[in-house]
């Protein structure tokens, strides 16, 4: 069996947010790759901070770059066709086909679905053409009632296109036959029909305890429940956005992150959290800071607004003491423009027209614009000469004479700055550990006395593989309903 008419189009929905949906697309992804059919993963609305750049030169949600990484082929626009990046609690920058269409209310975004639906059967309808097999991800949950019109992220989509859906609930959250059975009674009769059986995820214990209520789940639906997938430690899968604010502390050298408020692409230090000589914590609202070897102010969303909230929670004046001891510090994308003189934003690009005075580390002003820049990049450490990889995602043109000592030689041209003293370093690069040679000298130039690497690429291609396999019971059982 080479393409099966069930995977034409799939689509895995969750009974909730962080059910398992882009873990059990990424493992479908790379099962039907290792049968040889080509597959591409798609989601049509997704609402995440955590993007990555395309090689057609736009953003996606990061779930569907991995997933894509996971068939085999690249991250393409049409992928994940509509991204909401939240820039408030009610507000969204919109992004149709990897492009900033505008910044948009809540209320307001509800009437443009229509718009956005178009794109999205646009988007469809290409990888059909390209693709034997299309696995598609649901966003949030189906049973979110006061959603459901105009829906085009979950069973207005499945609709749409007349595609089967399987329900994945996550039981290691608790009230797991209640998530399934409560969404299926939000739903109207042609979308639980759509439902071909279920996933059980993240099971981790005596199946022979759980089988019963398998049972009478299959009893009480009349659909089967297709697979129990386990629980599985240490993955290293690209977070779509929610953020693992702690963990076991590993090594001696401490790195603290703010978590901001609009934080994005945080996946920034996924290497650093799994090298084994270094303990690094995301310091969230109202918590002591901890001394620290090194602060990394993150990429974020709504640069002034997150730089106010570095004010309100005390950090110029923890930093002026961290920097005063010989403390690193390092800025990334929004937290390089934190570093500088003042931020600007006199087109109300990411809210109210006005200006803010930045923490004033760098002799340097930035001014956000309209224009998003979106690239990959490479080039090497302009301190080191390690080479260096990466993508750039931001809104805004620094300048000053902080930028005459770049961090980065990128494609010829010098990119950030470190200051003069070699204590701060701010660059616009994401993504600057994910190299093993740039990490290294990187976490050297912040003193850390080890020649250790993290080989991202490796652990996360590991991690691919050890979900795939795990997954194996549900492509059976899918092989089975599609014989059948």
């Amino acid at each position: 069996m080479r393409s099966p008419s069930l995977f034409s189009t799939l689509m895995v929905q969750g009974t909730t947010s962080d059910a398992g949906k882009s873990t059990v697309v990424a493992a479908l992804c790379r099962l039907l790759k290792r049968r040889g059919i080509s597959v591409a993963p798609f989601k049509p609305q997704n609402m995440a901070l955590n993007s990555a750049v395309t090689a057609d030169g736009g953003e996606i949600g990061r779930a569907q770059a991995l997933q894509a990484l996971a068939a085999g082929i690249a991250p393409h626009t049409d992928m994940n066709p509509v991204l909401l990046k939240p820039s408030s609690n009610t507000g969204a920058q919109v992004i149709i086909h990897g492009k900033v269409r505008a910044e948009m209310q809540a209320r307001d975004y509800q009437q443009y679905k229509t718009v956005a639906m178009g794109a999205v059967l646009e988007s469809h309808a290409r990888l059909r053409s390209q693709y034997e097999a299309i696995i598609v991800e649901g966003a949030g949950s189906p049973a979110e009632v006061n959603l459901r019109a105009r829906d085009i992220a979950n069973m207005g989509f499945a609709e749409a296109v007349d595609c089967p859906v399987i329900l994945v609930a996550d039981i290691d959250r608790g009230g797991v036959f209640a998530h399934i059975i409560g969404t299926l009674a939000c739903l109207s009769d042609s979308e639980r029909a759509r439902i071909i059986g279920f996933v059980i995820n993240r099971f981790r214990g005596d199946i022979s305890l759980l089988t019963p209520g398998l049972d009478w789940l299959e009893q009480q639906t009349g659909k089967p429940v297709l697979a129990v997938l386990p629980y599985l430690q240490g993955l290293f899968l690209d977070a779509e956005d929610a953020v693992e604010a702690t963990q076991a502390e590993r090594g001696a050298f401490k790195v603290v992150v703010p978590q901001l408020p609009r934080i994005s692409n945080h996946t920034d230090f996924d290497a650093l959290r799994s090298h084994p000589g270094i303990d690094l914590q995301f310091i969230q609202q109202g918590q002591a800071i901890p001394p620290a070897d090194l602060v990394i102010l993150p990429g974020s969303k709504n640069t002034r607004g997150d730089l106010d909230w570095l004010q309100q929670q005390g950090w110029p004046t923890y930093l002026a003491k961290h920097l005063r001891y010989g403390g690193k510090v390092i800025g990334i994308c929004g937290g390089f423009q934190m570093l500088g003189q003042s931020v600007h934003d006199p087109l109300g690009v990411e809210g109210a027209v006005g200006s803010s005075s930045a923490l004033g580390l760098l002799d340097m002003a930035t001014a956000l614009t309209q224009e998003k820049r979106l690239e990959q990049v490479s080039g090497h450490c302009a301190f080191d000469h390690a080479e260096v990889r990466g993508y750039e995602i931001h809104m805004g043109v620094s300048q000053g004479p902080a930028l005459s000592i770049p961090a980065f030689i990128i494609g010829g041209r010098p990119e950030g700055a470190v200051s003069a003293d070699g204590q701060i370093l701010g660059s616009y690069l994401h993504g600057m550990f994910d190299t093993p040679t740039a990490c290294s000298a990187l976490l050297r130039w912040a003193g850390v006395d080890s020649d250790h690497t993290v080989d991202t690429a490796a652990l996360r291609e590991a991690s691919l593989e050890r979900i795939a396999d795990a997954a194996l019971p549900l492509l059976d059982a899918l092989d089975k309903l599609n014989q059948g």
